[in-house]
């Protein structure tokens, strides 16, 4: 069957351009089904957080749409202006923070592109450090600088606060938020918290068993606020989708 990770998308459901989509992916381990038959489709501009248990295949969805695995049957149309920033920085130790960030770009792009771009995720002041003196929070904006300069049209996002502190994941949350809405790219967040999710995306996904099990829209303003009861009623909602129990108001688990 069809493969294609570069080519433009062009015939998304609702008659307008998509940045993604999947038709039909199926991949499989040691014969094993981890994505079986799975269908996708993300608009240009839209936030989607994908949520599931480990070992549900949502990683293994990231890295074919990334184009880092390609073993596979069935289609994916992405746009060839693409980037992923991952849990783990990934940054070069021998490099310093500017290098880093233009990386793998083509042709030899100057020093005031990577400066723009770490001005933009409020690293301006660290553009000469090496990486070993970045905070958690600081090495992980210098990954988002890295994915971010590549111009994307779509951004990958794979688990990228599960190693940061809580009031570092809180910060970095509302960075990504911040710079999506600047930006206007598509997002695909992949991530197991559904705290995560809710705060950033337009529509939250649940993968069970290589397949989308469930679709949750959130309608909530921005920004939101975790003592919102819609927010709190939406984590719970999704929460149950994943079969985690919640407390009762009594205390007990529902």
């Amino acid at each position: 069957m069809a493969t294609d990770l570069h080519r433009p998308v062009t015939a998304p459901v609702d008659d307008r351009p998509a940045a993604v989509r999947v038709q039909g992916l199926t991949r499989s381990f040691d014969g094993r089904r981890v994505i079986d038959d799975f269908e996708l489709t993300v608009r240009p501009g839209e936030f989607v957080a994908l949520l599931g248990r480990s070992g549900c295949g949502k990683s293994a969805l990231l890295k074919i749409l990334a184009g880092l695995d390609r073993e596979i049957e069935g289609t994916v149309l992405v746009p060839r202006r693409k980037a992923t920033a991952f849990q783990a920085p990934r940054l070069m130790p021998w490099k310093k923070v500017w290098r880093n960030v233009l990386l793998g770009l083509p042709g030899r792009p100057e020093r005031e592109v990577a400066e723009q771009v770490l001005a933009e995720v409020g690293l301006e002041n660290r553009a000469d450090a090496w990486p070993k003196t970045l905070s958690g929070g600081e090495a992980q904006r210098a990954s988002l600088a890295r994915a971010l300069v590549r111009e994307p049209d779509l951004l990958l996002l794979a688990e990228p606060f599960g190693a940061l502190d809580a009031l570092t994941r809180l910060k970095a949350q509302r960075l990504v938020g911040e710079v999506w809405q600047r930006r206007g790219c598509a997002v695909l967040l992949v991530t197991h918290d559904v705290e995560e999710a809710v705060p950033l995306a337009d529509r939250v996904l649940v993968m069970e068993g290589g397949v989308i099990a469930h679709e949750v829209q959130v309608g909530l303003d921005r920004p939101r606020g975790l003592a919102d009861p819609e927010f709190a009623a939406l984590r719970t909602e999704l929460l149950d989708l994943l079969g985690v129990e919640t407390p009762t108001a009594t205390g007990r688990a529902a």
